[in-house]
């Protein structure tokens, strides 16, 4: 294959997609979603025999567990997946909407019209149920998307995609709104995140080897986020209840997620109370403690942490602890390893709470609840397409409305300006 050549006539179609569902109509935009839904439903044991292909494979060449788990889809899973394409057609259709219209002295009126970017490439590793997401989301907002799978996704996002051609067939809108590479070549990707010509924003799914290269190489936009360094800060008025049943889900819910609890800070006055129990919990679920001299004090079971162990995402069995002053060293440790992706307090301090709220840089913030919510099903974005950290167009689980932009309008009747 010419990859450069198949590259240009991917951006080539993809472009012209993209003019005819800027007009697309929300009836057949849904309806479209709703064809998706019937099919990965009708089809589950087709892409459960292609993903237990890939997964058998990826195993085979070693893929480390993080990224298995990441691989792997269950009969649950699929059906996840249909339902979140059926809720982003649930949601109401962002394009076209007008806000903001006001009179200026001059006569005219002024506001503002929600558009879809255009073209949207989306770069990911492993997930399978993303080439749904993010084909969803693309097509309700009327953007046109080049989805480039892991190489160890290949049939199952194959399958993914023969059931998106027929959702859009049926619905009458065109076939290449959504195209999957069909090249595990690496140099597809090196093509996609430089036609400034075709795309209009990159966003890329992946571990850091990916952003890393894509943020040292790309000439196109990206909306993106490096990794999931994410805290848990017990405060002094933590209850014991919760701190157990947050920092328990947080952490080990799931190991392999961006949205995983890697570092659980804890107020040194309530250590002693607090620490043991949510530590025996973790340990009896094979969870390694690495801890500051004070908490390997207090945990015969943890290990001495590295200053690099308070800026890892392990997306492992592992965490990192630290015992602090109180609000002002657990903000202040956040702020500076985090990596601004989710970042929780466990607290009956409605004060302390608030500053947290206000003070932690990060695109999530919550109180008394699991970092695991940070996603954009559980926000009732319906699918996500990413999480970003960025502070510039989207921030947080980016849903529909992070992939429209605005433009202004402008009203009049024959006004000219003086």
């Amino acid at each position: 294959m010419d990859i450069a050549h198949y590259m240009q006539t991917v951006g080539q179609r993809a472009r012209a997609a993209s003019r005819a569902m800027a007009r697309a109509d929300t009836s057949a935009k849904n309806a479209a979603l709703m064809t998706l839904a019937a099919a990965i439903r009708r089809e589950a044991d087709t892409l459960l025999a292609a993903n237990a292909e890939d997964v058998a494979a990826a195993r085979a060449a070693g893929l480390e567990p993080a990224m298995l788990d990441r691989l792997t889809l269950s009969a649950k899973g699929v059906a996840a997946m249909a339902e979140g394409v059926e809720q982003v057609a649930a949601l109401a259709d962002p394009i076209g909407e007008v806000n903001d219209m006001k009179y200026r002295p001059s006569g005219i009126q002024v506001g503002r019209m929600r558009v879809p970017l255009g073209v949207i490439g989306i770069i990911y590793e492993a997930r399978p149920n993303v080439t749904a997401d993010a084909a969803a989301l693309c097509l309700k907002s009327g953007n046109a998307a080049i989805l480039r799978g892991g190489s160890e996704a290949i049939r199952c996002n194959r399958a993914i995609a023969t059931l998106v051609q027929e959702a859009l067939a049926t619905a009458g809108l065109p076939a290449d709104a959504v195209q999957v590479i069909d090249t595990t070549d690496r140099a597809a990707v090196g093509h996609l995140i430089t036609m400034r010509e075709y795309v209009d924003v990159i966003v890329p799914r992946g571990g850091k080897g990916l952003i890393s290269r894509l943020l040292a190489e790309a000439r196109v936009p990206m909306i993106q986020h490096l990794d999931g360094n994410c805290h848990v800060y017990l405060d002094e008025s933590a209850k014991l209840d919760k701190a157990l049943a947050i920092v328990d889900n947080a952490k080990t819910q799931r190991y392999g997620t961006c949205n995983t609890a890697e570092s659980l800070l804890v107020a040194r006055s309530v250590a002693a109370v607090l620490l043991p129990p949510v530590a025996a919990r973790l340990s009896e679920k094979g969870v390694e403690l690495r801890g500051c001299p004070e908490t390997c004090a207090l945990l015969p079971q943890a290990i001495p942490a590295s200053e690099e162990d308070w800026r890892t995402e392990y997306l492992a069995p592992i965490i990192s602890i630290k015992l602090v002053d109180g609000l002002d060293e657990a903000i202040e440790h956040i702020n500076r390893y985090s990596s601004h992706h989710t970042e929780a307090i466990v607290t009956e301090d409605y004060g302390r709470a608030r500053r947290f709220l206000r003070e932690v840089d990060s695109s999530s913030v919550m109180v008394n609840a699991s970092t695991r919510f940070a996603d954009g099903f559980e926000y009732g974005l319906g699918a996500e397409i990413g999480i970003s950290t960025d502070k510039i167009h989207a921030r947080g689980p980016v849903g529909l409305n992070g992939l429209t932009s605005e433009k202004w309008i402008v009203l009049g009747d024959g006004h000219v300006r003086a």
